[in-house]
């Protein structure tokens, strides 16, 4: 526990008036927003590597980001570092009873449908926009984007709705020939001068729209 005392002095250092760092103290939520993006694209590349001595250094400059955050937020007054470690200690253990209460012998299904009635009992009013379409974040990168809102339509029983042929969806794959379809696709779009990132972007947004029309106000 030092150490991450040490890391929240070091950066209520750094963001101090007048003796800290120019840059540090400038930062707002929004300007190291792309910081967070960059540093966890970084880590993520260590894992693909499973380059474990480099994924310590990048999970550092991860954790930096959060207690960043925490403390431009301790500043305002809205919260400290340690009220998000406790409030993720506390979801963590009132979502997992099959560990921490008396739910045992629980399968993974089991869990997962568990942990969304838990969820879903947490936040009554918000539960079932937690459901929608529209509640995927639209900034994720567009494979993980397509890839939620495909989850979600085979959650909420709608999947034939994304118009894809189920007979191919039932096809056995590897990951090599996935990844060699995925290549070949990215290949033809730059030789039709599309991007796929945009492409696959608006698709799925357009799922979306045409399957969860956005309510507007009159």
């Amino acid at each position: 526990m030092k150490a991450i005392e040490n890391l929240l002095q070091t950066v209520a250092q750094l963001r101090k008036p007048d003796t800290g760092c120019p840059w540090d103290i400038e930062q707002t939520h929004q300007s190291l927003a792309d910081c967070l993006i960059e540093e966890t694209c970084e880590l993520l590349q260590t894992i693909d590597n499973n380059d474990l001595p480099h994924m310590c250094e990048e999970l550092g400059d991860v954790l930096l980001q959060v207690v960043m955050h925490a403390q431009m937020a301790a500043e305002n007054g809205a919260f400290h570092f340690d009220d998000v470690a406790a409030a993720i200690n506390s979801k963590l253990i009132r979502r997992h009873p099959h560990v921490f209460g008396d739910k045992s012998g629980l399968d993974k299904e089991e869990v997962l449908q568990q942990w969304d009635a838990i969820k879903a009992a947490e936040k009554p009013s918000s539960a079932q926009a937690d459901k929608g379409l529209h509640s995927i974040p639209p900034a994720l990168p567009a494979l993980l984007y397509a890839r939620s809102v495909y989850k979600k339509l085979q959650k909420n029983n709608q999947a034939e709705s994304a118009g894809v042929d189920p007979s191919r969806v039932n096809e056995a794959l590897t990951e090599a020939e996935a990844g060699a379809e995925l290549f070949a696709l990215v290949a033809r779009c730059r030789h039709n001068g599309i991007d796929p990132e945009s492409a696959l972007r608006r698709h799925a947004r357009a799922l979306i729209d045409a399957i969860e029309p956005a309510t507007t106000e009159s």
